[in-house]
């Protein structure tokens, strides 16, 4: 492992494609108008969730870990021998490596997703705390070619902002989408992210999946 690197799902892609819409929208115009309302709000809630001291943002991350090994508990039991896609932080997302590597020790077979081919869905390669990690896309810390490769029943995906009815507001590159849309069948799939960051709508476009459940550091919403 890369000792304190961070990593974190590469739907970071926004940030090497910011003009990125959704080409099977119904009406191309509305889809650029939702694009442009999303990247605003990207950041504005990450400018708030950087302006949190560090001490808050571990105060969340542990509360958000205790939500999550509850909740997972009670819909999935015994995880020894599933395959759970967790997230490595980065720009101030909720910290939960202690909590993948409680899982690793249960059991679990845990996976970290990467991108292999660009604009085609993520690969998940399986992850353990002794993993030595390589450089993936835009410099981030993945597991290395020579990992497993593995399908998840149970996925992780930090959200910047979040909705009651569990859509997502990711970073904007559509990986994630994506991916959902391409596993059958698909996995659970639990958005991580902060109370503070939730949104009345995303306005949600036809590219756009439903995350079963968000979950912050005031507990799960399930839809």
């Amino acid at each position: 492992m890369t000792g304190k690197t961070y990593a974190s799902p590469p739907c970071m892609a926004a940030e090497v494609d910011p003009t990125y819409f959704d080409p099977l929208a119904v009406d191309p115009e509305q889809a650029r108008d939702v694009a442009r309302w999303r990247k605003a709000e990207r950041a504005r809630l990450r400018a708030e969730r950087d302006a949190l001291p560090v001490s808050a943002r571990q105060e969340i991350g542990a509360a958000i870990a205790s939500h999550l090994a509850r909740f997972l508990r009670g819909h999935f039991g015994e995880m020894r021998g599933r395959v759970f896609s967790g997230y490595w932080p980065i720009k101030g997302e909720p910290d939960l490596r202690p909590l993948l590597a409680e899982l690793h020790e249960a059991g679990a077979l845990v996976a970290l997703p990467l991108v292999e081919v660009k604009a085609s869905p993520l690969v998940f390669r399986r992850w353990t705390p002794g993993t030595r990690m390589v450089r993936g896309d835009w410099n981030i810390p993945v597991p290395p070619p020579d990992a497993p490769v593995v399908t998840p029943e149970i996925s992780l995906a930090p959200v910047v902002g979040w909705t009651g009815d569990c859509y997502r507001l990711g970073y904007g590159g559509g990986y994630f989408d994506r991916t959902l849309a391409s596993l059958s069948p698909r996995p659970f799939t639990i958005g991580i992210g902060f109370q503070s960051a939730r949104l009345a709508t995303i306005y949600p476009q036809p590219h756009d999946i439903r995350l079963d459940a968000i979950l912050t550091e005031a507990g799960p919403v399930a839809r």
